[in-house]
C-alpha cells in the first residue's frame, strides 16, 4: 500500500471526520465493496456523533394528482407512455389534502410529502392550489414537501414563499446509466432544478433508487453527486425498486436488501447530517433487513400504508419495530434542533 492511500485510508476511517464534498468515485466504491461489518460499524460510529438523539423521522407521502406523466421512466407505474392499469386522476382539492396532513400529523408524522404527476410544473390554477396546500400543512406544524417535477427559479421561489420545507427531486442513478432509464429528460435538467431549490432557500430532498440495473459504480457516482452538493441534501431517500407490472423494469430481479444496508451506510458516512430515508420498496425487506439499514445509518421512513401509488408496511408495524430497537420517533422539538443543526457548517 502507498503512503498516499494509507493515509487516505487512515483520514476516511476517522469517525469525527469534518463535512466532505469531495469524495472520489473510487473511495465511495470501496467502502460499497468492502466488508459489511465493518462499514455498518462505520456508518453507525458517524451517526451517532451527528445524530446523538438517534431519534427517526416518520414523513408521510401523498399523490396528489396521479397518473398521465408524460415522462417515460422506466420504473414508473404513473407514466403516460406503459399500460400499467393506473387510472389517470385530476388535482385533489385542498380540503382533502389538508384532512390526510391533519391525520398524518395525529398518526406522529412530522414530515407530510405531497407528490404531482407532472413533467414540470406549470403557472395557473393547479399551481396555486399547490401553494395553498403548502401553507395549510405548514399552519399544522408541520415540516412540507412536494415533488412537483422540474421547476423554474421564479416557481422555486413562489414555494419558498409559500412557506415549503423541501423540494424532493431525486437523481434516481448516476448520470452515466440515466439515460438508460428515462429519455424524456436528462440529468442537466434534473441538477438545475435541485440547484433553483436551493437559490431559494429550500431544502433538498434527493436520492436514489436501487435495483435498476445499474453497476455499483453506477451507485458510487450517484453518491458522489449527492455529496458534492454545499450544504448536503438535508433528505436522502434510499429506494428499491419497486417492480410494477407493465413498466420495463416489472422483470427485474429482486433487490438484494444488503444492497440497501450498503448504500444507506455510505451514504450516512458521506452526508453525516442528512436524513437517510429508508424509502420505497421497504415492505419486500424483512424485519432483520430494515434494522440492519437502521443500523446502517438510516433515520426516517415513510409512513403510512401507501407510498404514491405502491404499498407501505402499516404504521403500527413500523412503530412496533422503532419501539423494539429502542429507537424514538422525532418530536416537533426534536425536527426544529435537527433542522438546525443540518445548516450548520463544521
Amino acid at each position: 500500500m502507498s503512503v498516499n492511500s494509507t493515509k487516505t485510508t487512515q483520514a476516511t476511517h476517522d469517525p469525527t471526520h469534518a463535512l466532505r464534498h469531495d469524495w472520489p468515485v473510487d473511495e465511495i466504491l470501496e467502502m460499497l465493496n468492502g466488508p459489511l461489518d465493518e462499514l455498518v460499524f462505520r456508518a453507525q460510529s458517524i451517526h451517532r456523533i451527528h445524530h446523538p438523539n438517534r431519534d427517526v423521522q416518520l414523513a408521510s407521502l401523498l399523490s396528489i394528482k396521479t397518473g398521465g406523466c408524460p415522462e417515460d421512466c422506466a420504473y414508473c407505474p404513473q407514466s403516460a407512455h406503459y399500460d400499467t392499469g393506473l387510472q389517470k386522476e385530476a388535482l385533489l382539492d385542498r380540503k382533502t389534502v389538508a384532512a390526510a396532513a391533519r391525520k398524518a400529523k395525529k398518526a406522529g408524522a412530522t414530515r407530510f410529502c405531497m407528490g404531482a404527476a407532472w413533467r414540470h410544473v406549470k403557472d395557473g390554477p393547479a399551481f396555486d392550489s399547490v401553494l395553498d396546500m403548502v401553507r395549510d400543512v405548514r399552519a399544522l406544524g408541520m415540516e412540507a414537501c412536494v415533488t412537483l417535477g422540474m421547476l423554474t427559479a421564479r416557481q422555486a421561489q413562489r414555494l419558498a414563499e409559500a412557506g415549503l420545507t423541501a423540494y424532493n427531486h431525486n437523481l434516481d442513478t448516476s448520470p452515466e446509466f440515466y439515460g438508460s432509464i428515462i429519455s424524456t429528460r436528462n440529468y442537466d435538467e434534473r441538477l438545475e432544478t435541485l440547484h433553483h431549490a436551493r437559490d431559494a432557500g429550500l431544502d433538498l430532498c434527493c436520492g436514489g433508487i436501487v435495483g435498476l440495473g445499474e453497476s455499483p459504480k453506477d451507485r458510487a457516482r450517484m453518491i458522489q453527486i449527492l455529496a458534492q452538493f454545499d450544504p448536503h441534501p438535508e433528505s436522502v431517500p434510499i429506494n428499491a425498486l419497486v417492480r410494477a407490472p407493465g413498466t420495463p423494469l416489472a422483470e427485474r430481479p429482486p433487490v438484494d436488501p444488503l444492497d440497501m444496508v450498503r448504500l444507506c451506510a455510505v451514504a450516512r458516512i458521506t452526508m453525516p447530517q442528512s436524513r437517510v430515508r429508508l424509502s420505497a420498496g421497504r415492505k419486500e425487506l424483512s424485519r432483520e433487513a430494515q434494522i440492519l439499514c437502521f443500523l446502517a445509518g438510516a433515520n426516517s421512513i415513510f409512513y403510512g400504508d401507501q407510498l404514491l401509488t405502491t404499498g407501505n408496511p402499516d404504521t403500527e408495524q413500523d412503530l412496533t419495530l422503532l419501539r423494539e430497537m429502542g429507537l424514538a420517533v422525532e418530536s416537533a422539538t426534536d425536527q426544529a434542533d435537527h433542522s438546525k443543526q443540518t445548516h450548520k457548517h463544521i
